[in-house]
């Protein structure tokens, strides 16, 4: 086990708040040499353990094939997998796994959990979903907004059409950090929660961004330049099924509330869709859709994210990690198929 000199989690997206622009940046180089074929070992021999509570297509994958280029391992691991399913402490797992390996994700139902384990851990730990936010996919989310705003985020909406739910939480976060305008439509009843929004407001005063809540999905995506929305029934809510699905009724985006929004806004979600509920076929598999390309970005934002967590943060240690590129540019290791 490697380690980083300065041990960096990745909780909450605010944990990245004030170097998400260079994330974002780094992100797009990732991307970029990944398509000319590149793939930078910056990470050899680094460990990644995926302790996953909870299903994933994007998020394992991503994560897995992202340590993968960089020149590492990952290691899956559902809690049916650890002594965590027969009583042993987070903690105690915590203090186990930073002996193995240099980082771990923690794809969890509470976000209690996920914080347990960051504080006992010495070694990064990141948040790959729980039930108040979901950073990774709010920085991938923000790649595929600038990748169609090349002049930035200042000037530029987004509307959101759903629930206040961790998704909801981690944009309101990063929305504000760069300077991002953002109007949610969420039913009263199912309103973020007052602490995140109370962060965000907090962000925003520092770059000016605006956010506003509406109860109607018409006023939110009118002249709005992306549309965003996710399932109604997140993993954790099926016994609230029923309930929800008559409280959400209505905020669908679809092809009228798409024609309320600026003609070159485009439509975001985060996947899984529930066809027929929150998106229709018609929108999502439209020309208008960023949903494919959201979930591609994934893979270059967990590249940045690792990076950034695991280079070693010193001047001298940005300055190896510098020669490594300048090395490996002089032969590039072609992408092999996986």
């Amino acid at each position: 086990m490697l380690g980083s000199p300065v041990k960096r989690d990745l909780i909450s997206i605010s944990d990245v708040a004030d170097d998400l622009d260079r994330l974002l940046d780094h992100a797009a180089r990732l991307k970029d040499e990944r398509r000319r074929g590149e793939v930078r070992p910056t990470l050899p021999g680094r460990n990644l353990a995926m302790i996953f509570e909870k299903p994933s297509t994007r998020t394992r994958t991503s994560f897995e094939v992202a340590i993968g280029d960089l020149g590492g391992h990952a290691l899956y691991l559902s809690a049916n997998d650890l002594q965590l399913g027969r009583g042993e402490t987070i903690a105690d797992t915590a203090r186990v796994l930073s002996r193995y390996v240099d980082a771990v994700c923690y794809r969890a139902f509470r976000h209690e959990n996920v914080s347990e384990l960051a504080r006992w851990a010495s070694v990064p730990v990141i948040n790959a979903l729980d039930d108040v936010e979901h950073p990774c996919q709010i920085v991938a989310d923000l790649l595929t907004m600038r990748e169609r705003w090349p002049d930035g985020f200042r000037g530029r909406r987004l509307a959101w059409v759903g629930d206040g739910n961790n998704v909801l939480h981690s944009l309101l976060l990063g929305a504000a950090a760069v300077g991002l305008d953002l109007t949610a439509a969420v039913p009263e009843a199912y309103r973020p929660r007052p602490a995140i929004v109370q962060a965000a407001r907090a962000l925003a005063e520092r770059t000016g961004a605006k956010l506003a809540f509406t109860p109607s999905p018409e006023q939110a995506v009118r002249g709005a330049d992306a549309l965003y929305t996710d399932v109604w029934v997140s993993m954790g809510d099926e016994a609230q099924k029923a309930e929800r699905e008559r409280a959400f009724h209505g905020y669908q985006i679809n092809a009228r509330l798409l024609g309320l929004a600026d003609e070159e806004a485009f439509v975001l979600h985060d996947l899984p869709a529930h066809r027929g509920q929150e998106i229709t076929d018609d929108v999502l598999d439209g020309d208008r859709s960023a949903a494919w390309d959201q979930a591609e970005n994934r893979l270059h934002a967990q590249k940045a994210i690792l990076e950034q967590l695991l280079l070693p943060a010193t001047e001298e240690g940005r300055g190896r990690h510098l020669e490594l590129h300048r090395r490996t540019r002089a032969r590039p290791r072609k992408k092999g198929k996986r």
